[in-house]
């Protein structure tokens, strides 16, 4: 099921300009990896795992590029931020922008600018630390806003329980499902993906090149931290 909107939520408040920068700035950030190279932008800032675990550089032994290019000149923990601005391919970033574009006003709404600035990168951080803890030593740089976005849907969902989402359904078109079906879905999906992909032969705690467990994380970490950032004066109008 693809979101294509939502209902039910209360009338926004003012324009959601830290969702919109974040939106743009994951847009250009793509177009700049494909400007200097998408594979050498991926390996120099995307999170490789062995690389937080054991505080080194692979640079040229990096899976996905044989330059010294791929060294960056700052120490590789700031990849756990730059990788959640990246994305591995027009769909891949298509599909977070459009979560995020439509679950990410209305949270931003509930906590203002500023705490939901802090909100969607403590959420990111956590969701790379989820990936990096079921794969230590992988060497695959892993990238994608996807597990900020977990968190701002886990938000959304413990919020606006009661808002309607409305999706594309193949042959059905577009209908009205309970928010609280679709992510609650969307989260079982992604858990059971997460404990599917954890394998005697799997290093890289990833399944089919989709970071399930960041996903996870991320949700988990906006379950619990919307407590904490959520406006209680805008919470008792929900």
């Amino acid at each position: 099921m693809l979101p294509v909107g939502d209902e039910g939520t209360p009338p926004s408040r003012g324009l959601p300009i830290v969702n919109l920068s974040i939106i743009a700035i994951c847009i250009v950030a793509f177009l700049l990896q494909l400007m200097f190279g998408a594979d050498l932008s991926v390996a120099a800032y995307g999170t490789v795992p062995y690389e937080i675990t054991h505080g080194v550089d692979l640079g040229p032994s990096c899976n996905f590029c044989q330059t010294p290019q791929a060294l960056i000149n700052f120490p590789v923990y700031v990849t756990l931020l730059t990788s959640m601005f990246m994305h591995a391919s027009w769909l891949h970033i298509g599909g977070n922008m459009l979560f995020l574009y439509i679950f990410g006003d209305n949270v931003e709404d509930a906590m203002g600018h500023i705490g939901y600035a802090i909100f969607y990168l403590l959420c990111g951080m956590v969701a790379n630390a989820a990936q990096i803890f079921t794969g230590p030593d992988s060497t695959i740089p892993g990238v994608g806003a996807s597990g900020a976005i977990a968190g701002v849907m886990a938000a959304y969902l413990v919020m606006f329980p009661q808002a309607r989402v409305r999706v594309l359904a193949g042959y059905y078109g577009i209908i009205r499902v309970p928010a609280i079906f679709m992510l609650g879905l969307w989260f079982v999906t992604q858990l059971i993906s997460g404990v599917g992909s954890i394998a005697p032969s799997s290093s890289t705690g990833a399944g089919g090149g989709v970071a399930y467990w960041a996903h996870v994380g991320g949700f988990v970490a906006g379950l619990l931290l919307v407590w904490v950032f959520r406006r209680r004066d805008v919470a008792r109008a929900y």
